[in-house]
């Protein structure tokens, strides 16, 4: 297992927002006002966010700054187009870029100060495409998610 740095998270640059952006546009989606706001905010994260800590971004980024009900409605548009990952923190949703290659990584949150940690693993990636043929499922995606306390709150 490795941890994840941040510039191997979804710091994707031009390529993911790119990538959005001509999907959104495929679709008949406008990529103007709040969800260009949104897409050029997720382009800079290294992880998850939730709509609430996105907002609070913009707020202080942007003098333009969206309300909260269109950051939840470009999310809800970016996650149907599975171009944003929703994560489960802690009964909080989050979310993240979806690499357009597949590519991801998982979490480790901890449950006292609310640090949040990438990291992937090739090992765990291979158990549990085993566990879905053992069980006749072709898994598309998955998210693990490790609870616990992080080192310093050890």
């Amino acid at each position: 297992m490795r941890r994840v740095a941040p510039a191997d998270t979804h710091e994707q640059g031009p390529g993911w927002g790119t990538h959005a952006r001509q999907e959104l546009s495929r679709t008949g989606h406008r990529a103007g006002g709040a969800r260009e706001q949104v897409l050029a905010l997720l382009e800079r994260q290294p992880c998850c966010l939730s709509a609430q800590e996105i907002h609070d971004r913009l707020r202080v980024d942007d003098g333009r700054t969206p309300g909260l009900a269109s950051v939840y409605r470009a999310l809800e548009v970016l996650t149907s187009l599975r171009l944003v990952h929703r994560i489960d923190v802690e009964g909080t949703a989050c979310f993240e870029p979806a690499d357009p290659s597949g590519d991801h990584h998982h979490h480790a949150i901890c449950e006292r100060c609310g640090k949040r940690d990438a990291f992937a693993d090739p090992e765990l990636e291979r158990l549990i495409h085993g566990v879905g043929q053992r069980l006749g499922y072709d898994v598309g995606a998955h998210d693990i998610v490790l609870h616990g306390r992080c080192p310093a709150c050890l």
